[in-house]
């Protein structure tokens, strides 16, 4: 098979409702991966930088969560895009290369040469085909999408060391006590089909010591019972950390944006980057206006398509560094705000869905859960 013809399929982790719980209260009314960034759902962004990819055959979205929720959105996004979305449900934590390995003969049922592997609560501009590419060069079973960060953030993630010339990985610790690299993973990667032996040779492995355990004492046998099951791997601990430096995986370094989308705060500022990002990749999205026949416009804005503002439209209420839910109402100067520690708890104002704010009210800092109306200003408080 000649390499135009060799197909690719992406596969995208979104997780469940038992993960992601700090993201609450915006996960509360809408999954996580379906919360807007930009106006578009979370998945959305590495669903579409997936269509860049040359010969995709098909994307699968692999998570927890019922089928019926992402039902609707997978049709939409599919016709939409164009591209083939599936949703696969797991019946059991399998972990990040154990769920993988959990569909393996769906993902291979297109015969892919190549098989992407992204986290859904990753925010970046996903360059893929530059992966791909890289990638084939190298020779591998699979690159490890890589960017730099501060010395002082980097144990947040996984660090790892590449060789300078060959971008070979030749080691990999995940969130480690002391510093090792201020080189991070990203949490996209890009595998040949040999990912499924490698996985199986290690739930095989695990599989065998399990056994030897249970015929040597009934004591071991009660801890084997504890022990993580066979088939749940982890990508980084299981198969980064012990291949690395074997000329099997390998890194491509990103020099544009990355952030991981783990709190409402991140939301805010990925759905900032993404904004900023379309004015380059979709200016179409973004909203434009003198104040004459449209609204006045100033910076990378999106306006969803229900939404109408009239050209002198004017309440002199102020919103930022907020996140305000549908159906919410901010009356005449009132100001909802914080200061944008995007990491804090409290480092942004979050008003959850139909929540009103009464004219002359000031929102600071402070989280409200949905249905509530205020009519007395609030500071650094989480009203139930």
């Amino acid at each position: 098979m000649g390499s135009s013809e060799e197909k690719v399929v992406a596969v995208i982790m979104v997780g469940g409702p038992t993960k992601g719980t700090r993201f609450r209260p915006l996960s509360l009314n809408v999954p996580k991966p379906l919360f807007p960034l930009a106006g578009q759902p979370m998945v959305y962004h590495p669903i579409s930088a997936c269509k860049r990819i040359s010969n995709l055959a098909q994307i699968y979205l692999v998570g927890f969560y019922e089928e019926r929720e992402f039902a609707m959105y997978v049709a939409s996004v599919s016709n939409e895009l164009r591209v083939p979305v599936r949703y696969l449900r797991e019946d059991k934590p399998h972990g990040s290369a154990g769920g993988l390995y959990n569909f393996r003969d769906l993902i291979m049922e297109d015969n892919p040469s190549h098989i992407f592997l992204l986290n859904c609560d990753v925010c970046c501009s996903f360059p893929l085909p530059e992966m791909l590419e890289a990638h084939k060069r190298f020779g591998g079973m699979g690159t490890i999408l890589v960017i730099k960060v501060s010395a002082e953030s980097a144990n947040q993630f996984g660090e790892l060391v590449a060789d300078p010339v060959t971008n070979e990985l030749l080691h990999y610790t995940e969130k480690p006590e002391t510093f090792v690299s201020d080189r991070i993973n990203c949490g996209v990667y890009v595998f040949t089909p040999d990912i499924f032996t490698v996985i199986q040779g290690v739930s095989s492995r695990r599989k065998d010591r399990a056994n030897l355990r249970c015929l040597s004492s009934f004591e071991a046998l009660q801890s084997a019972t504890r022990n993580t099951p066979s088939d749940f791997v982890r990508l980084d601990q299981d198969i980064l950390t012990p291949f690395a430096g074997k000329k099997q995986l390998y890194t491509y370094e990103t020099l544009d944006f990355w952030e991981q989308i783990k709190t409402p705060g991140m939301s805010l500022k990925c759905s900032a980057l993404y904004l900023a990002q379309f004015r380059f990749s979709s200016p179409n999205l973004l909203a434009s206006g003198d104040g004459t026949k449209s609204a006045t416009i100033i910076g990378d804005v999106y306006i969803h398509p229900s939404a109408k503002v009239h050209p002198s439209a004017k309440e002199n209420a102020v919103v930022f560094h907020a996140i305000v839910g549908w159906k919410s109402s901010i009356g005449k100067w009132s100001r909802v705000q914080a200061e944008g520690d995007y990491n804090a708890k409290l480092g942004i104002t979050i008003l959850g869905e139909a929540v009103a704010v009464e004219d002359e009210v000031v929102v600071t800092s402070s989280i409200v859960l949905p249905n509530k109306t205020l009519n007395v200003s609030v500071q650094e408080e989480i009203l139930l």
